[in-house]
């Protein structure tokens, strides 16, 4: 704390996730993330709901989407496949 204002903290996104779906199957419910797809998209909007801003930097969807990309513009200006 400085100044009388709290520092600002951060967490890791997944563990929040799994913290609640922790808490939620503690209360005997089952939650699922994801079964119909990649679970990215559903647990940021946890998050979101949360006040949590999700780091998309470690989304593995968006590096595959970028590489795939990356290739079809080598294949656009060189012709390489």
């Amino acid at each position: 704390m400085e100044n009388g204002v709290p520092s600002q903290e951060s967490y890791n996104p997944w563990t929040v996730v799994h913290l609640v779906f922790e808490h939620l199957a503690d209360a005997g419910l089952h939650p699922v993330l994801g079964a119909t797809g990649h679970p990215g998209e559903p647990a940021a909007e946890l998050l979101r709901c949360l006040g949590i801003e999700p780091d998309l930097q470690g989304d593995h969807r968006l590096a595959q989407e970028k590489q795939t990309r990356l290739a079809e513009l080598r294949e656009a200006m060189f012709g390489e496949p």
